[in-house]
């Protein structure tokens, strides 16, 4: 395991809080996205995760500018969608990152949702586990053995790397079976936009079935949180509804709500109370105490997401200072 996966295990009451709690940016714009990686690291912040969104720049991308400018930042994708990028040319990209930043990166992969991958790649998002199995075990033999020599269903590759970098592989994860299938394939699970009691009481313990199920360590789970400084209920709220709403009109986020005890109505709106369930609200110590006690229940670590009240640089800055100082 690398040195940026070791430092992110299970509960080690040896790992500070600090070095457990991330940061999640936008990358909208390149030059502004590297920018805020270098405020993040000067600010304290030790990790930094970025989705690959459609049409916005390429992360890794932006994560090779990023390593050139700054020296300890650890950095995260979550995730890099897998149907529209082989993974021989995934494995590439990180390799150079690799190169530039040793033990800094860490590559969370996953199919995302069939709206974009069909509606906008045009792709076929047949058997997404599947896919993401065979994905993950050709992205394995590369990065970790240096050699690939593969054929499955999805994919027939065969290729050499010629100094394997060893990148910690995560994937993203939904409902139980995807957490399970986490716990079997993967240096971590990725979750996005789930309340925190759902993951904490269904997805840890799939997790750990699906690694004691091949007789491996259970991996780490990474927690998305969104997070805004904000006492006012109802300003939450509808920061939340704007910000987050596209989540309660895709099927398998719906689908995840219900597991956990949330109903979505047809119009797709979020619930008051599956938001007070997912954002952590208030001011800095009713945040922070909230944080150390998902921890300390069990989730090994978080990425803080900003929900914007009123000005979106002011209080990205705020969680940056906020993250640097637990």
């Amino acid at each position: 395991m690398t040195k940026g996966l070791t430092m992110q295990t299970n509960n080690e009451s040896s790992v500070s809080t600090r070095e457990r709690v991330g940061l999640a940016l936008a990358g909208s714009d390149t030059v502004s996205a590297v920018d805020a990686i270098g405020k993040a690291e000067s600010a304290g912040v030790r990790q930094i995760w970025m989705t690959q969104s459609t049409p916005l720049p390429d992360t890794l991308g932006i994560f090779t500018a990023a390593a050139m400018k700054t020296s300890s930042i650890r950095m995260g994708t979550a995730i890099v969608p897998t149907y529209p990028r082989h993974p021989l040319a995934l494995a590439q990209q990180a390799l150079t990152i690799a190169d530039l930043a040793p033990d800094r990166l860490r590559l969370g992969v996953g199919p995302s949702h069939r709206p974009v991958m069909e509606g906008v790649y045009g792709l076929s998002m047949e058997s997404p586990h599947e896919h993401l199995r065979e994905y993950v075990a050709v992205l394995r033999a590369l990065l970790w053995d240096g050699k690939v020599d593969f054929q499955g269903k999805y994919y027939t590759v065969k290729s050499t790397f010629p100094r394997p970098p060893r990148i910690p592989i995560l994937v993203s994860a939904l409902r139980e079976n995807a957490f399970h299938l986490a716990g079997e394939i993967s240096d971590g699970s990725l979750s996005w936009v789930c309340p925190p009691p759902y993951l904490l009481e269904k997805s840890l313990p799939a997790q750990r079935a699906g690694a004691a199920e091949v007789g491996r360590s259970v991996p780490p789970l990474v927690a998305h949180i969104p997070v805004a400084f904000s006492q006012d209920k109802q300003a939450v709220l509808a920061a939340t509804r704007q910000q987050l709403g596209r989540y309660g009109k895709l099927p398998f986020y719906v689908k995840m709500f219900a597991s956990a005890g949330f109903t979505i109505p047809s119009s797709g709106e979020l619930p008051e109370d599956l938001v007070e369930s997912l954002v952590l609200s208030g001011d800095d110590a009713t945040i922070a105490e909230r944080v150390r006690g998902y921890l300390d229940a069990g989730l090994d670590e978080v990425m803080l997401f900003p929900i914007t009240i009123k000005d979106v640089s002011a209080e990205q800055v705020q969680l940056m200072r906020f993250i640097g100082q637990l």
